[in-house]
């Protein structure tokens, strides 16, 4: 079973070419632009490992949704990315958590 990680991100063609961009992995990606597609996500699958937020949402926004996230699922690690990147650094921001966090999912018999 490959570890499920949600990105959260304000543009849903970014989502899609970061989903795109980073299929080489052995990851099953889940997309959420809001906050109630953040709780929906959250409450159908149970194998989420890790959050990653981009930074098109207002931080604010961002704020709120890591307040949700971490009432419903205090076991989660959430990422939050910057700015300076632009939506052109989402992919690899990604792409250096769920790098990171594998070798942890491995030890844990996640991966």
């Amino acid at each position: 079973m490959k570890p499920v990680v949600l990105l959260v991100g304000r543009l849903p063609d970014v989502m899609r070419n970061v989903i795109h961009e980073l299929e080489d992995l052995p990851i099953q990606w889940l997309g959420a632009h809001d906050r109630d597609e953040v709780i929906a996500q959250l409450d159908a699958e149970p194998n989420i490992q890790s959050v990653v937020i981009g930074a098109g949402l207002d931080d604010a926004i961002r704020g709120e949704l890591i307040g949700v996230i971490a009432s419903r699922r205090p076991d989660l690690c959430i990422h939050v990315k910057d700015r300076a990147s632009g939506p052109a650094g989402m992919a690899p921001f990604a792409r250096r958590v769920v790098e990171s966090e594998m070798l942890h999912w491995k030890r844990l018999d996640v991966a």
